[in-house]
């Protein structure tokens, strides 16, 4: 297929001023002056993106990962280098951050579709698809300066996503709007795809690479370590945050939970305790009845402010086969930064698990993902209990019944009607 991204070689360098303070450069008189160190935010990054193809890029915080997303969007130059791009950009590098505050949402439209390539006739004739897109149909007049952080991401996404965009380039787009929108943002993405778009995205959630991406790129302190299928960039990333996380979790001493339980450094917890866990509650208890609601509660404190952690629960089997991974990043629940104690929660409504005994294993993690900061496993056992009728690891409410063979049309209306 037609290649519309191409990287070649790129690096780009910032300028770091360091100052001199030895006596000898005080004696020649450089004491004050600053010398030029560059640093690279880049280097040696090559790769493809193909029309109708989507590649994730994945790193920590720091690897480099906006600034090359900045340079395929012509915002700078590369230090070395080229990025070709053929077709039409549509960037969502920071949402709404191009947008006017004493303009209307309307007017603001407008300009930006323009600014994305569209005549001034077009961008009119477009916006009343971008309005109700954007759920903005009752503040569209009103200043973009009085709108929520939501609804300025939301209008940015929509005039975005309706100028026809050859090539996307998305910084976390599916963090827009509640859950609801963020489904309709991942149709329209599926709809661009299908007509050949090119799409690059930036995120921090393996979950959401997994489910959207063809491949990843991984970006170490702004060099590649992988740039392959999304299964086998995961399974390496996650496996490194593993061994990071072990080579912080500290020779601490051991300490028992309320139900009796000794957590052990290195082998059952896990983290660098940066944060920990305090306490982890089930509700309404460690067995359940298949079907029933499950709620979880972790406790947690923090001696010094946390960026944005993370909180992940999974649920799995004494031989460690996982039966539920969940974590607030990838269900698009905000934690904003954490100082002190407090508890977060999590409801499971309906765990169609067939009976058995089971782990809950929790964890908080650094806001991408780098490395767990505590993280406790096999430790909280669960049993379930029921759901006898069934086997292997699920258990959902099903029923048998004697009919006719399908073919006939009296079974068919009867298919039809449930």
């Amino acid at each position: 297929m037609k290649v519309l991204v191409k990287a070649d070689n790129v690096g780009k360098t910032f300028i770091r001023r360091s100052y001199a303070r030895r006596w000898r450069d005080l004696a020649a008189g450089a004491w004050g002056g600053s010398a030029q160190e560059p640093l690279w935010a880049l280097r040696g990054v090559s790769f493809e993106v193909a029309a109708g193809e989507m590649l994730g890029i994945v790193g920590a915080n720091g690897a480099g990962k906006s600034t090359l997303l900045r340079l395929l969007g012509g915002v700078g130059k590369p230090a070395t280098g080229s990025v070709e791009i053929h077709g039409r950009i549509g960037a969502l590098l920071e949402l709404g951050g191009g947008f006017q505050g004493d303009l209307t949402g309307r007017e603001n439209a407008i300009l930006a579709a323009v600014v994305a390539g569209l005549l001034k006739r077009e961008a009119i004739e477009r916006l009343p698809e971008i309005i109700r897109f954007a759920e903005l149909e009752d503040f569209i007049d009103a200043p973009v300066r009085t709108y929520s952080t939501g609804m300025t991401m939301r209008l940015a996404f929509a005039v975005v996503v309706h100028t026809d965009p050859e090539v996307m380039l998305v910084d976390e787009f599916l963090s827009v709007g509640d859950l609801s929108f963020q489904a309709k943002c991942g149709v329209r993405i599926a709809e661009l795809r299908e007509r050949g778009c090119a799409i690059v995205l930036v995120s921090h959630s393996m979950d959401q690479v997994r489910e959207l991406c063809d491949r990843a790129l991984w970006l170490r302190r702004g060099e590649m370590v992988a740039c392959d299928s999304v299964r086998s960039v995961a399974a390496a990333y996650e496996q490194e945050m593993r061994e990071e996380s072990l080579r912080r979790t500290p020779a601490a001493p051991a300490r028992t939970t309320d139900a009796g339980t000794e957590l052990r450094p290195r082998e059952n917890r896990f983290g660098s305790l940066e944060m920990e866990i305090t306490g982890v509650v089930l509700h309404p208890g460690p067995t359940l009845t298949t079907g029933g609601t499950l709620g979880i509660e972790i406790g947690y404190h923090a001696e010094n402010p946390l960026p944005a952690p993370v909180f992940a629960v999974s649920i799995s089997q004494p031989d460690g086969t996982v039966c539920l991974d969940t974590n607030t990043l990838s269900a698009r629940v905000a934690v904003a930064q954490v100082k002190g104690s407090g508890a977060i929660r999590l409801v499971i409504d309906r765990l169609d698990l067939a009976a058995g005994s089971y782990f809950v294993d929790v964890g908080v993690f650094e806001s991408s993902w780098s490395h767990a900061y505590d993280y406790h496993w096999h430790v909280y056992h669960l049993t379930v209990e029921g759901g006898f009728a069934h086997k292997g690891i699920l258990a959902p409410p099903c029923r048998w019944s004697l009919a006719e063979a399908t073919g006939s049309p009296r079974v068919k209306e009867r298919l039809a009607a449930i």
